[in-house]
């Protein structure tokens, strides 16, 4: 009997034992929401670079941060990236420091910079013919008293035999009035071979609509994006504000291209790229769609891109 209780004793204390082991955190499993096949994936949340973001000046000024260009410096603030080299007196456009305070105006006296090929070239006016003058030619005597007193003192006979010498009358030269200097118009690809459009899709934003720099291209998302000219690659980051994951590319005669809200950048700073080649895919990074953003600039202005590309049929 005794040995009955102590087996029940120690059966007791067992069960004790283990609803105090029982009391510890319950095990965390991962649980998932079930989907059905038809219903869309979520969109992933967009992201965002963990760079500063390049914002327009609001005193002249501008701290280089890390990752940062000169070129997007430039861009975000619609300057020529040259001027503010001259301005700062950098000696390489490649070759800024982070921490550098860089003034964004022009100091007392500094000239802008104008395109060279807007200035219309000096054009040349046809001279009128100049007379043809003739100057009576004198006879040369021999020094005889005779001469002498006739050159001295001619008498009518001599003077009547030698006849006289008309003086040539210029006739009047009809001159054509100067043709007004021809001022041939901006060739939009005077400095760049040929132009090709960015992306297939459909144009769904023009220049100047709503303060747009450049058009809106809408297609598909991933649909390739190409280099519309040969140049280099000198901005690649998501660091401007409003344009997602960008591309800037320079081209011959200081044109800059600028692809914006890519889903992918497939190329680097530093990179040469071929007119047609594949650089970005299309996303909607920092954009409500899916689209890209295209901007044509010179010497920092925007220009209209539809001035440049060519016709689509």
């Amino acid at each position: 009997m005794n040995g009955c209780l102590g087996h029940i004793g120690l059966g007791l204390i067992a069960l004790g034992l283990g609803a105090c082991s029982s009391t510890g955190p319950a095990p965390v499993t991962e649980r998932t929401t079930a989907r059905s096949p038809s219903q869309p994936a979520a969109k992933p949340p967009a992201v965002r670079s963990s760079s500063p973001q390049i914002a327009p000046s609001t005193n002249g000024l501008h701290t280089v941060q890390r990752g940062e260009t000169l070129y997007a410096i430039a861009f975000a603030n619609n300057l020529d990236y040259r001027e503010i080299a001259r301005w700062n007196r950098i000696e390489s456009v490649d070759r800024i420091f982070v921490g550098q305070v860089l003034k964004l105006t022009p100091p007392p006296g500094a000239v802008e910079i104008q395109p060279l090929d807007e200035v219309p070239p000096p054009s040349a006016s046809p001279l009128a013919e100049a007379p043809l003058l003739r100057t009576p030619q004198a006879i040369l005597l021999p020094y005889t008293e005779a001469n002498w007193a006739q050159v001295s003192n001619p008498t009518p006979a001599v003077a009547a035999a030698t006849p006289p010498v008309e003086k040539p009358v210029a006739s009047p030269v009809a001159t054509a009035p100067a043709a007004p200097p021809v001022v041939p118009p901006a060739s939009a690809t005077a400095t760049v071979a040929s132009w090709q459009w960015p992306t297939d899709g459909t144009l769904a934003g023009r220049f100047g609509a709503a303060g747009g720099k450049g058009i809106d291209i809408v297609g598909p998302r991933n649909t390739p994006i190409k280099a519309v000219a040969a140049g280099k690659v000198v901005y690649s980051g998501s660091g401007l504000r409003g344009y997602g994951h960008l591309l800037i590319v320079k081209h011959a005669g200081e044109f800059l291209s600028a692809y914006a809200h890519n889903e992918s950048i497939l190329v680097k700073e530093g990179d040469s790229v071929t007119a047609g080649q594949k650089i970005a895919l299309m996303g909607d990074s920092d954009a409500d769609r899916v689209e890209l953003h295209f901007e044509i600039r010179r010497y920092g202005k925007p220009l209209d891109p539809l001035d440049y590309l060519p016709e689509r049929s």
